[in-house]
């Protein structure tokens, strides 16, 4: 009898909720013809709802009763109340929206990328449910666009490949570490994956692009569209107009000052300077926007009512004064003799080549001194930084090359009988690429001649087998760096720096120099070729070989050839006096 009235009360609970809610249930369900999967689910939610409806409502009564309210809480709600069954867990609502979405994840760890099942502790234990689990910035940007930082991206664990895994598969599944790793052997909620259909965008430097190209086989099929934007734009008028309209712009984006026209033009100059080109202007925002700021901010300490071109001036100076510490250090160490330059006076197989520093955002060019000794040998110039393993493979290059200039332009018909030695005196640390490479053929050829070079000067520039100088890079700093040391010691006139004639397009120098080059107190000659170079540093003519083949003895090429050949002399009668016979040649 209680069996036939439980069961009389369990068809009578079923035909109340059948009748109570199959109503709503068709009119909603009438809101959803065209969507058959819905209308399948409302189906079987009322099914299910008549065949336990009894259970519900005994758990819905007892909890009331134990509590007084209902819990909210989903992880709970999901322990002690039946009705969380039906909830819906809605992980991405795009109904605000207009369009496609378009996401930008700043932290693309492999949760927030591809999205997580989070856990509460009861009793002791970790439990879950399908409320718990939580969208990833894939499931955010589906159907739309989903921009990340290439850099932050590589350095997450597992990001990278299951960003890779999402978009070759074209759906979403959601995974943890742990059990990418096999880690962890709990059993959770394994959500099916979900169809992916999205643009990723990769935003990073140059350098990610070609790295990833050439060691990531799947990268090359995945991210076809490659788009390379330069950060400098062409100088002209029109272009330096359109450039003021883009610093006013970002000025008032910032509630900045207006800026004068001065204040322009000194931004302009600087935006060249950044470039290392007078032909071009640097369009990186955030340098510019900072250079902006601060002299906004010295123009309101000053009272004014526009940004000017001292306000801009001070803005520099401060930039660089708040990051040149090593920069005084170097210099304080020349003045006071602990790195000897010379900037005076003449010296034979001596010279000041210039080197530049960079040290984060900053860089500074630092005199060196550079020396060469020549002896009888078997016709091999020595470079010491490489034999020691401090010259880079771009220095070493360097001093090939002028080791093939020297034996085509002197030693054509015989051996060169020399023994070289070439040396950054004071160097401490590695040294590489070829800027150095004219200092070093002009104080061999100095060595050689017996011909002493003026210590006035200081040189920069590479050469190649023709004797031709190359431009290098750096030629505002080295410049600046070496006309630092010689206004501490005062300017007499003679002093000055001789780079490459291709690098007059990139001079921006600061103001001090151009004003004490323009006085006459300070000289920046532009060479072409190592004769013009030789001539400049020795006050002798390079000199070009006559009728006879031979080059005049008064120049720096005659003696050259005259003691190569004094050299080789050296070399025949030693051997002979040695073994009687002439030396033979290695094939």
């Amino acid at each position: 009898m209680n069996k036939e009235r439980r069961d009389a009360l369990r068809r009578l609970n079923e035909e109340v909720t059948a009748y109570t809610i199959g109503h709503p249930m068709e009119e909603l369900k009438r809101g959803f013809e065209d969507l058959p999967q819905i209308t399948a689910y409302l189906s079987a939610v009322l099914s299910d709802l008549i065949e336990n409806v009894h259970d519900l409502i005994r758990a819905d009564v007892g909890l009331q009763e134990a509590t007084g309210q209902h819990i909210v809480d989903p992880a709970a709600q999901g322990r002690t109340n039946g009705f969380s069954r039906y909830e819906v867990n809605l992980i991405v609502d795009n109904g605000e929206g207009s369009g496609a979405p378009v996401i930008e994840e700043d932290h693309p760890t492999l949760a927030r990328l591809v999205g997580r099942v989070e856990h509460v502790a009861h009793l002791g234990a970790l439990e879950t449910s399908f409320t718990l689990i939580k969208p990833g910035a894939l499931h955010r940007a589906n159907g739309g666009c989903l921009i990340l930082d290439c850099r932050k991206i590589l350095t997450q664990p597992f990001s990278w490949e299951a960003l890779k895994r999402a978009l070759k598969a074209k759906q979403i599944k959601i995974e943890s570490a742990g059990e990418m790793l096999s880690l962890v052997s709990t059993v959770s909620l394994d959500p099916e994956p979900i169809p992916l259909s999205v643009k990723v965008v990769l935003c990073g430097e140059p350098l990610h692009y070609y790295l990833l190209s050439a060691y990531d086989p799947e990268f090359p099929s995945m991210f076809k569209v490659a788009a390379d934007f330069e950060d400098a734009m062409r100088r002209d008028e029109g272009k330096e107009r359109e450039f003021g309209q883009m610093l006013a712009a970002m000025a008032g984006s910032e509630d900045l000052m207006p800026f004068d026209a001065a204040g322009v033009a000194r931004s302009v100059e600087e935006a060249a300077r950044m470039a290392g080109d007078a032909e071009k202007l640097s369009i990186r925002l955030e340098p510019l926007l900072d250079l902006l700021r601060e002299a906004d901010y010295w123009a309101r300490e000053a009272g004014a009512t526009l940004v000017g071109r001292d306000h801009v001036q001070k803005a520099i100076d401060a930039k660089v004064r708040r990051a040149d510490r090593l920069r005084e250090r170097s210099q304080e160490a020349i003045s006071r003799e602990i790195l000897l330059i010379d900037t005076a006076g003449e010296k034979i197989g001596q010279i000041n080549g210039i080197s530049v520093i960079q040290l984060g955002g900053f860089a500074f060019g630092r005199p060196t001194r550079i020396t060469a000794r020549v002896r009888l040998g078997a016709g091999k110039v020595i470079d010491i930084e490489r034999e020691v393993e401090l010259g880079g493979p771009l220095h070493s290059k360097g001093v090939m090359i002028l080791s093939g200039y020297l034996g085509s332009q002197f030693a054509a018909d015989l051996p060169l009988s020399l023994s070289a030695s070439l040396v950054f005196e004071q160097s401490y640390g590695g040294i590489d690429g070829d800027s150095a490479s004219a200092a070093e053929l002009f104080v061999l050829l100095s060595a050689l001649a017996e011909t002493p070079i003026r210590q006035s000067l200081a040189v920069t520039g590479s050469v190649n087998q023709r004797g031709e100088v190359q431009a290098i890079g750096g030629v505002n700093e080295k410049i600046e760096g070496f006309f630092d040391v010689c206004r501490s010691r005062g300017l007499t006139g003679e002093q000055g720096v001789i780079i490459p004639t291709a690098n007059v397009q990139h001079l921006m120098l600061r103001a001090d120099v151009i004003a004490a080059a323009r006085e006459g107190r300070f000289h920046i000659h532009a060479v072409d070729t190592v004769d013009q170079g030789i001539a400049l540093l020795t006050g002798v003519l390079a000199g070009e070989r006559g009728p006879d083949g031979t080059y005049p003895d008064d120049t720096v090429f005659g003696r050259v050839e005259r003691r190569l050949q004094a050299l080789a002399a050296a070399r025949r009668s030693f051997a002979r006096g040695d073994g009687g016979e002439e030396p033979q040649e290695a094939p």
